[in-house]
Formats: structure tokens, C-alpha cells, sequence
């Protein structure tokens, strides 16, 4: 039996640490339902400095980094800035209009074997600054509201009340995130001074808590909570915001406040060992001494937040937390590794453990830069939650993914409603939403089939841990409702079942040919999967298995195959484009075995994308499903080669956090997440006997089971 890994000593050695500022260079402390994001100074005194630099060579809409006929440019990491914000999961507000702009009328119908069927997707592609064509109005402005909000900041401001400008000014720095405790520690000199500053966040309420040490604070400097103007630009139709903020007095050292934006409504305390005072739109906290701490407790609507706790007292709660979620679960150590790679392949293995807690484990779905910052408006993208959270059980940490798990039981009636609007049974979850679960109007994101399954398959994850009958009772209805859908929208052709247009597969390049696309591989093979699982789900609850379910599972059409001998992308025309997500991989790998997929002629289309894919036009987590795929075949050493290959979407910055496009898209979550699920594939194999290539050791314990392959018998 193996030693046991020391977790603490694998952990801490992977601390980030800032010595100089970066526009890119920050560091987020939270508890997957509210994140603050500090900068070197340990708080966000300088916001302008990281503020979003819009690239004008972007496209606004759900994939493509460029227009189809453009390559997406190159770019370095000088070009990325991840802002200085605060954001919760209950956060969001409503722009106002200056008409009336109604959901239906960015719908369009398209002809289909079974009749007219209606789509949101009536939305355009807008460069940031361009006017919007008035048809594309209504779909524009439900694709981007409700957006979801900024709360406010934690600043050092001198005696007169402004904040330094230029963090040139801190010299002498080191800011370092400690993993094991989840608190920051930042220290540098400040006009002359020494400043030590520690921010930490709670692990379970909606609050943050600082502790200054500095002679500063005896020259009058300060600690600000202030509220920022929400940062979202507004188009020419949107009304100006309106905002308010009313403090109420408690006692020197103790004031609330309650802030309003637009129909949004928070409450704020801020409670100081020092004195506080009114500013503008902020409050700020100074002390007659050397020590100052400020702890801001953040709650929704008007309830009066609960604010007794101390700093200590959060910082020890978080302590608390932090080492026993890294105590607990899974880990994976490269130590003994003499490949040159190993030491930054273990720092992304531990980095993406942090920031995926911290911004992917709430009670949402979460949005793709998490809570560090607003892409897309916030909004989180239901095809994308497999891959911030479903590492989650695969890691022994089931219960971070099962929080989010619950918001599918609220939304379950709209995604049913979608699904009436357009003939069909059960429930069409949608590609992009909100807490309300409407679909949002999109160009690309209602055409996508590969969120459909996802409930099904994280549910299986959690089955998986050995969850109660209790378990399965409980989320029932999601699988019933999920795998009615995806029985009633494959048709029957000649005796097997396929999935008809309009469609994308998870492959978006196919947008200019929705309405012919048909037969993705991956969708295939994860319809036949997942309606298989369903029916397991059935049987364990005593119930006969669904016949219609089982029809479908066991003749869905096998994948259309290339004149090469490797799987096409879809079954009709163009069949295969060399860029973006190499998506047919899905079907073996990231998905376990099943009848439709030949494990032969994926390792050549394995081999086929390694050789000639445009990684340029990749995504961050398109690399962990190369991964997993060789890890599925057993080439481990391909595996590891995947997560490391040199492409300008495979960059991991020092604070963890994988860049995708300048301007916008400056960190991308699904890409750590993917990483460790990627990770549980290979480490899975090691212990099931793959061999490692030389220079590698790979050591993991605590791992969950993957999911099981499931090869049903088929009619001759």
C-alpha cells in the first residue's frame, strides 16, 4: 500500500504568489455562492488598472472567437485583465427599455419533419460598439438581461478618501493565496510605510473580513467599502441605471446599508474595530492605532445581514473549511516525476481545485468566468456545468456539485414550457439562462442538443458515490423529464433512431448549416448513454424500465465514419471542419463505452485531430477531452501530452486561471475544471494498470468511480 499523500506540503507548494502588478494578476477568495476579487494590494484598490480592455476583433455571440471566415487573432498574455469585482449568485438586475421588447418576436420558425417548430434565435452578431439592427433588438437585449451584478468594492484609501492610483506605488511586494486556508496575505510598502493585509472569506455566509497592520493607519488611511457604478455597458435602446444607496448608522464602529439597482435590492453591514464614516457612495473605516479590521456581510432583498462575526472568527471558519476540504476527497501528487512538465501539470492539478470551489460550487449553475467577473452578462451556460462541476464527484466532493443540482427542480417547469412551445414531451433545458431558467435568445445556443443529457450524467456522477434510495427519489422527475425529451425528439428512420435538424452540435462551426446538420457523433452516443442510464435510475426504484427509452437507447444511428477511417463531426454536410471543438472525441473518453463507438477508429480520429486540428480556434477545455480520450484507449503518455500542449488557449496564468480571449473572455473555468475531471481519467487508468511513460509518477487516492460503460445488445 502506498504512502499516504501529505496534502498540506502538495497544496502549499502551489500557493500563487504576486511580486509586481499585472492588469491579469489577481486573486479571489469565496465560497462558490459570492466571490471578491483582490488585487496585489490585497483589497481592490486599483480597478482601473485591471479594468477589461474590449478587443475590437471580437464577436458577441455563443462560440466563435471571429467571424466564420476570419481566424481569430493571436495573442499573449499582455493582453488579458481579469477586473476587480464582487459578485454572488443572487446578484442580478434588469436594465429598463425605452419600448416594449417582447421574447416572441426573436423567434423564428423552421420547417421540420414534425412541423413548424419555434426558435429563439433571432439575436445577430454585434461587434462591442456596434449598433444593433432594430429586428435583432428584442433578442439582444433578452440574450444579455437580467446581467448579473457588481455589489461593490474593498479599498486602502488615503486620509482625503481617494485610493492610490497607480499600484506601481506598493514596491517591496509579495501577495500570496494560501491555499490550505483559503486567505490571502499581502504585504508591501506604501509611502513609506509597511502595510500587512489579510482578506479572507467566509466559507458558508456572504461576507468578507480584513485585518490591516500598517503605520499608515495613524496618518489617516483607511479601509473603503464602496459601490461602484454597475460596470456593464448599456445599448442605445437601454435606459440609464438606477441606482441608491441609504446608510443607516448603528454605532461608530457599525453602519447598514441598503443598495439598490434597478429592481435589485441588497442589504450591506459593515462592522470595523475602527470608527466609520460616511463618503459619497462609500463607507470607510479608520483607526486611531496600528491594526484595523473590517468585516462586510452581504445579504439579498431587505433582510437585516447577520453581522456579529469578527475577523477572527471568519478566519477561522475558513480555516476550518479549507483544510478539511483538502483532507478530504481526492488528491493527486506528480512528486518523483523527473519530466520537466510534472511540477506545473501538479500546480494546475491544485490551483483549478481552488478556483472551482470557490467560483463553480454554488447553488447555480455557475457562469463561465464564475464569479470573478461578468461574461455573457453572467449568465451561466447549462452545456458548460458538466465541466465547472462534474469533477466535483469524481474527486470525492459530490456535495459541492449536488448544491447546484437543486436549482434544476426550479427551473424544471420552464424548461418544460419550452419544450410544449415547440410539440415536444418533457423538459428542453436551455444553453443559456439565469435563475429564472428562460431560455435567452441566441444565434447559436438554442440550436445545441449536448446540455440535454448533462442532467442525467451529473446525477449519475453523485449515484455513483453510493447515494440512498433517498437520492434517486428525490431527483427522479429531472431524469424522467430529461430522457422524455430526448426520447420524443430522435425520429425513426428505417428502423434506427436519429437526431434531425435544426441543430449545432457541440462543435459550433456548423451555425451556417443548422437546418441540415443532423447526427452529430457525440450527441449520438450520449443520447444512447444517457437514455440508457435512465432507465437504471428506473429499475432501481422498482419501476419497470420505460420501453420507448430503451427502443431509442439501443438503435440510435451509428456515427457517419470519413472515407479515412475516422469518425465525421455529423452525418450530413460539410461533415468535418478542422477547428474549434473537436467534439466526435466526446463519444469515447469523456463519455465511457458504448455499442455505437468502435474504440479502433476513434484512436485514429484521435490521431487524425493530434496531427492536423487548428488549436488556434480551441477552447481551454478541449485539451482535457483529448486527455480523456487517450486515457480511454490507455495511451496515458498522449493523455498527458494533451493537457500540456503549447497553444495560446492552453496557458495557465500564475493565479491558475486560463485565458481565452483578449477583452472579454480573460478567464475560462470550464478549462480548470476539465483539467481535473481529465485528471481522473488518467489517474483512473494508472490504477487500472495503463502504463506511464518514462519521467512519470503519478499517486492518487480518494478518487470516485467514473461512470460505467454501457454496451446495450442491438437488433442484427
Amino acid at each position: 500500500m502506498s504512502e499516504a499523500i501529505n496534502r498540506r506540503r502538495l497544496v502549499r507548494r502551489h500557493n500563487p504568489v504576486l511580486t509586481s502588478a499585472h492588469p491579469a494578476d489577481v486573486l479571489t477568495v469565496g465560497n462558490g455562492d459570492i466571490a471578491l476579487t483582490v488585487d496585489i494590494s490585497g483589497l481592490q484598490t486599483f480597478p482601473s488598472f485591471h479594468e477589461l480592455v474590449p478587443d475590437p476583433h471580437r464577436v458577441v455571440h455563443d462560440g466563435l472567437s471571429g467571424l466564420p471566415e476570419q481566424r481569430p487573432r493571436a495573442f499573449d498574455a499582455d493582453d488579458f485583465q481579469i477586473p476587480l469585482r464582487t459578485q454572488s449568485t443572487w446578484g442580478w438586475y434588469e436594465t429598463r427599455t425605452d419600448r416594449k421588447l417582447r421574447l416572441e418576436d426573436a423567434t423564428t420558425v423552421y420547417e421540420t419533419s414534425r412541423g413548424p417548430v419555434p426558435y429563439l434565435d433571432r439575436m445577430g452578431l454585434q461587434r462591442p460598439g456596434d449598433p444593433i439592427a432594430e429586428e435583432f433588438v428584442p433578442g439582444a437585449w433578452h440574450h444579455f438581461t437580467p446581467r448579473r451584478a457588481h455589489l461593490g468594492r474593498l479599498a486602502l484609501v488615503r486620509p482625503d478618501g481617494t485610493g492610490p492610483d497607480d499600484p506601481a506605488a506598493l514596491t517591496d511586494v509579495r501577495t500570496e493565496l494560501d491555499l490550505w486556508t483559503g486567505t490571502i496575505q499581502a504585504e508591501y510598502v506604501l509611502d513609506g510605510e509597511r502595510v500587512h493585509v489579510t482578506t479572507v472569506a467566509d466559507p458558508r455566509e456572504h461576507r468578507f473580513a480584513v485585518r490591516i497592520e500598517s503605520g499608515l493607519l495613524l496618518r489617516g488611511w483607511g479601509v473603503a467599502w464602496v459601490f461602484d457604478e454597475q460596470p456593464d455597458d448599456l445599448a442605445a435602446f437601454e435606459l440609464p441605471l438606477a441606482q441608491q444607496t441609504v446608510w443607516n448608522q448603528h454605532t461608530a464602529g457599525h453602519w447598514n446599508a441598503r443598495r439598490t439597482v434597478e429592481a435589485l435590492t441588497y442589504s450591506v453591514a459593515v462592522r470595523t474595530t475602527g470608527s466609520l464614516r460616511e463618503e459619497a457612495e462609500s463607507a470607510v473605516a479608520r483607526a486611531d492605532a496600528t491594526v484595523l479590521e473590517v468585516v462586510v456581510t452581504l445579504t439579498p432583498d431587505h433582510r437585516r445581514p447577520q453581522d456579529k462575526d469578527s475577523f477572527s472568527a471568519v478566519s477561522r471558519s475558513a480555516t476550518i473549511w479549507w483544510a478539511e476540504h483538502w483532507s478530504t476527497g481526492a488528491a493527486i501528487t506528480l512528486a518523483g516525476s523527473t519530466d520537466a512538465r510534472a511540477a506545473e501539470l501538479e500546480r494546475r492539478i491544485v490551483v483549478s481545485q481552488y478556483l472551482t470551489a470557490v467560483n463553480s460550487a454554488g447553488v447555480t449553475p455557475p457562469a463561465e468566468s464564475g464569479l470573478t467577473y461578468n461574461t455573457w452578462s453572467g449568465k451561466f451556460h447549462l452545456e458548460m456545468h458538466w465541466w465547472h462541476a462534474a469533477h466535483f464527484p469524481m474527486w470525492g466532493r459530490g456535495q459541492l456539485l449536488e448544491r447546484s443540482m437543486r436549482w434544476y427542480h426550479g427551473a424544471l417547469e420552464a424548461a418544460k414550457a419550452t419544450a410544449r412551445r415547440q410539440g415536444y414531451r418533457g423538459a428542453r433545458w436551455p444553453k443559456q439562462t439565469d435563475p429564472s431558467a428562460r431560455e435567452s435568445p441566441s444565434n447559436i445556443g438554442v440550436f445545441l442538443l449536448w446540455q440535454q443529457p448533462h442532467v442525467i450524467h451529473l446525477l449519475e456522477l453523485l449515484r455513483g458515490e453510493g447515494r440512498a434510495e433517498s437520492f434517486l427519489r428525490e431527483h427522479y422527475p429531472l431524469v424522467e423529464a430529461t430522457a422524455d425529451f430526448m426520447a420524443d425528439f430522435a425520429e425513426e428512420r428505417d428502423g434506427s433512431f436519429w437526431l434531425p435538424p435544426p441543430l449545432i452540435p457541440a462543435q459550433e462551426s456548423y451555425l451556417a448549416d443548422r437546418a441540415t446538420n443532423s447526427d452529430p457523433t457525440f450527441e449520438l452516443a450520449y443520447w444512447s448513454w444517457a437514455l440508457s442510464v435512465a432507465n437504471e435510475w428506473r429499475t432501481g426504484l422498482g419501476l419497470e424500465p420505460n420501453e420507448e427509452w430503451d427502443e431509442v437507447a439501443r438503435n440510435m444511428s451509428r456515427p457517419a465514419v470519413l472515407p479515412d477511417g475516422t469518425y465525421a463531426a455529423i452525418a450530413t454536410p460539410p461533415r468535418l471542419i478542422r477547428k474549434d471543438h473537436p467534439s466526435m472525441l466526446m463519444a469515447l473518453g469523456w463519455l465511457p463505452d458504448t455499442h455505437l463507438v468502435d474504440p479502433a477508429t476513434m484512436s485514429a480520429t484521435l490521431d487524425a485531430v493530434w496531427e492536423h486540428w487548428d488549436l488556434q480556434s480551441s477552447w481551454g477545455w478541449d485539451y482535457p477531452v483529448m486527455a480523456m480520450t487517450a486515457a480511454r484507449l490507455g495511451d496515458v503518455g498522449r493523455a498527458i501530452d494533451a493537457l500540456l500542449l503549447p497553444s495560446p488557449k492552453n496557458v495557465f496564468l500564475p493565479n491558475g486561471h486560463n485565458p481565452q480571449m483578449p477583452g472579454f473572455l480573460t478567464i475560462y473555468l470550464p478549462a480548470n475544471g476539465g483539467l481535473l475531471a481529465a485528471m481522473a481519467h488518467i489517474a483512473t487508468a494508472v490504477n487500472q494498470g495503463a502504463g506511464l511513460p518514462d519521467g512519470w509518477l503519478i499517486t492518487s487516492e480518494g478518487l470516485g468511480a467514473l461512470p460505467r460503460p454501457r454496451v446495450l445488445s442491438t437488433p442484427e
